[in-house]
């Protein structure tokens, strides 16, 4: 498919002359308009404070555009799909040499069609979605997606060097308006308890420093049963995973007065964490899946006696010892759920964080797994739950933290405090509606994280 992606740009036009014309392409027209194409796209960069250099390189310059679209991720995912698209422009023709060994050639050549086609579509698709930001950041009429569609170089050509076409904000300045809702403050540490205080937690992709978590501040008492909450993208498993040290942030983190992350060693069993997937052998019996975990999460000096000992305990609390000698494939689905919780509470941690507990149980079973989480709170234990289905069993929680992901689309700490609080904050009365309160428009919500990260900064360090 020669043309199809002339130095990176793809568009409808070019995808549909190709199966009309039987790929055959006027070679000089496509070098000229991806020419203007890339200068067009010079200027747009410049314009939203990018160097303009980037529309030279193929791959970057797609990310870049949908940066000044507000469209990172779906600039990520175009990038990628370009990738893959130019790399099978590339070994295309060795991958049909290599299917014409084992099929008949009109089977290897459709192979490669499709191939091509369904990498083609998922550029496309993340190409409308980068021109619909662009629209709305320049403030046009949404007929102009119809020319970016069919022509891509015709609007970047007007839009780059018109002067009466200006973007509503620059990329560097609206990173700057996202810092200025940073606040270096600190939370109180805590002698028996968990403080979290969270700088930020960054990575680097694409060509630059990405910010996922900022400025999370937060004690929690112990006893405590917290809701975690936050759509998708906020940071929650973020969050997690630097709270428990797995993925260190630029944080501190004390439990009961002890550094996470100076003292991981001695503190990794303080933590019992129980992810959504449950990670058990079928073939094993609940008494040895239990009896290895504990040899695993208690100290080596332990004797076998009190290994047992502790196992038993930790059976009754979740209602396993009738099941004890039962394979794990063989229970039922509530007690496969508290059998992947007892692995974890065998070496009775202080943090005890669980993501999505409740996931595959009916509203019954759901129930009674987090009245057993409420029991274990009571103990003195922090308990920090993940829940797509929070309303059913808010009762039972203390505190709520609402993670939001901002207009950077870094995750920040929109509220921490009682579930009543919260209610009061949001003004909504079920959990699930402050979820949709904090999430994007484009995914469903009522895009109102800034305002409610900027609100809860003010109500926390006033």
């Amino acid at each position: 498919m020669e043309g199809v992606l002339s130095g990176g740009g793809f568009n409808i036009l070019n995808f549909f002359t190709l199966l009309l014309a039987g790929y055959t392409i006027d070679q000089p027209f496509f070098l000229i308009t991806e020419m203007i194409y890339m200068a067009g796209t010079w200027k747009i960069l410049q314009k939203s404070g990018i160097r303009g250099f980037w529309a030279l390189i193929p791959g970057a310059r797609e990310y870049q555009l949908s940066r000044c679209a507000g469209r990172e991720p779906e600039g990520r995912a175009l990038s990628v799909a370009a990738f893959l698209l130019r790399l099978q422009r590339v070994l295309g023709p060795a991958l049909l040499i290599l299917l014409l060994g084992s099929m008949p050639s009109a089977t290897a050549e459709g192979i490669v069609i499709v191939i091509e086609l369904a990498v083609s579509m998922v550029v496309i698709v993340y190409s409308i979605r980068i021109y619909a930001g662009l629209i709305e950041v320049y403030g046009r009429r949404k007929r102009w997606m119809w020319l970016w569609i069919l022509a891509e170089w015709i609007p970047a050509l007007i839009w780059g060097f018109g002067k009466e076409y200006q973007p509503a904000w620059q990329v560097e300045d609206f990173r700057a308006e996202m810092e200025k809702l940073a606040h270096q403050g600190s939370a109180a540490a805590m002698k028996e308890g968990l403080t979290v205080n969270l700088t930020e937690r960054t990575v680097t992709e694409f060509f630059q420093k990405k910010t996922l978590l900022r400025d999370i501040h937060m004690s929690i008492p112990s006893g405590h049963m917290v809701l975690l909450l936050g759509g998708s993208g906020a940071g929650k498993t973020t969050f997690i995973n630097a709270v428990n040290g797995y993925e260190k942030a630029k944080a501190e983190v004390l439990l009961n007065g002890m550094n996470m992350y100076t003292q991981y060693k001695k503190m990794q069993y303080e933590v019992g964490f129980v992810p959504q997937q449950e990670m058990m052998s079928g073939k094993d019996t609940v008494l040895s899946t239990l009896l290895d975990a504990a040899k695993l999460r208690l100290p080596q000096d332990v004797p076998a006696s009190v290994r047992r000992q502790r196992v038993d305990e930790v059976m009754d609390i979740f209602g396993l010892k009738p099941v004890q000698n039962n394979l794990v494939e063989k229970l039922s689905g509530g007690q496969k759920k508290r059998l992947s919780i007892s692995i974890e509470f065998i070496s009775n941690p202080s943090l005890f964080i669980l993501d999505e507990p409740d996931s595959g149980l009916d509203g019954v079973m759901a129930r009674e797994l987090f009245v057993q989480l409420r029991k274990i709170a009571d103990t003195g234990k922090i308990v920090i739950v993940i829940t797509h289905t929070p309303d059913r069993v808010i009762d039972l929680f203390d505190d709520v933290i609402v993670l939001a992901k901002d207009s950077a689309r870094t995750g920040r700490l929109a509220w921490y405090g009682s579930v009543e609080g919260a209610r009061e904050f949001f003004g909504r009365d079920k959990m699930e509606e402050i979820v949709k309160s904090v999430n994007q428009k484009e995914e469903g919500g009522d895009g109102l994280a800034d305002e409610f990260v900027q609100k809860y900064r003010e109500v926390q360090y006033a």
